[in-house]
């Protein structure tokens, strides 16, 4: 035969061998799906990452509370916004905070300890600045304002860690942490605001 000139015989088929994946993808790590834990616990997991986001905020606005009297005299930042939207801006974060936490958690096929670390330190900002900035004042005077700075300063560090590790896992819980991030920065213009002028 001509073809066989020039080496164009017949030759077997190729066969993959199953070890070899079909595609890249096929090898990466999947999304959980809503098939990998029972609804009934997703639900309660659910629940319970609301409940701790709330019993935060409730225990971070009781140092807010208690020292309102010096702050409602003070010098404040002209953007400053009325109090209810401080109250309901806060409510609505820290119920998108964790419903960003449950899609990380949801996540089984990703490393995630780094994540709820990350998380954990926000709460614990998150109860530590209001004591800082209200409760401290009465007693330090201008010098609390100073240090609640520097740490709103490491929170919203610490809020931008988190973002970066929530995303490759969740691109949904990446998302709901970014105005979490947002309102950090303009909290803390109040807050130097705050510190020169009082």
């Amino acid at each position: 035969m001509r073809f066989r000139r020039h080496g164009l015989t017949d030759q077997p088929p190729i066969v993959h061998s199953e070890s070899v994946p079909a595609n890249v993808e096929g090898s990466l790590p999947r999304a959980a799906l809503w098939g990998d834990r029972p609804w009934q616990r997703q639900g309660a997991a659910l629940i319970g990452f609301l409940a701790v986001s709330w019993v935060v905020s409730l225990l971070a606005s009781l140092p807010i509370r208690m020292n309102a009297g010096w702050y409602a005299l003070a010098d404040k930042a002209p953007w400053t916004p009325p109090g209810w939207i401080f109250g309901s801006v806060w409510l609505t974060l820290y119920a998108a905070m964790a419903v960003a936490a449950w899609l990380v958690w949801r996540q089984l096929h990703f490393p995630r300890s780094a994540a709820f670390r990350l998380y954990g330190g926000l709460l614990l900002l998150n109860l530590t600045w209001p004591l800082m900035f209200f409760g401290l004042y009465p007693m330090m005077g201008a010098a609390a304002l100073w240090l609640a700075l520097l740490l709103i300063g490491a929170h919203a560090v610490v809020a931008t860690l988190t973002v970066l590790c929530f995303g490759p896992i969740s691109r949904t819980a990446g998302l709901l942490m970014l105005p979490y991030v947002s309102w950090l920065v303009f909290s803390a213009s109040l807050n130097v605001y705050a510190a020169v002028n009082n």
